[in-house]
């Protein structure tokens, strides 16, 4: 079996494991990059809580993830204000980041 195959193989396995044990209870719809999505209330505090833990460890992460994780936030808005949110972005990070443990 080439590489490409076992790994898909073996991801799928455990992508079916973690739904059995409760990790999903429905597939999530395909949606377009740009197509916007309806959050639940449940879903909006899931994404706080782990935007929340995220922040949280932002000191202990290195630089280069640190980056990554900035322009993957900012590219999320919508084309004509995602200036203005890298810039929110980078503000906040910037005034937080002494409140953040280290």
């Amino acid at each position: 079996m080439p590489d490409r195959t076992r790994k898909r193989s073996k991801n799928t396995k455990a992508l079916e494991s973690w739904d059995n044990e409760g990790g999903t209870t429905s597939r999530a719809p395909q949606k377009d990059r740009h197509t916007r999505v309806v959050l639940t209330d449940n879903e909006e505090h899931i994404l706080r809580c782990l935007g929340g833990a995220l922040i949280m460890k932002w000191n202990d992460l290195p630089t280069g993830t640190q980056r990554e994780l900035f322009g993957a936030a900012a590219s999320m808005g919508e084309p004509h204000t995602k200036i203005k949110l890298k810039e929110q972005i980078a503000r906040f990070l910037h005034t937080h980041k002494d409140d953040l443990p280290r």
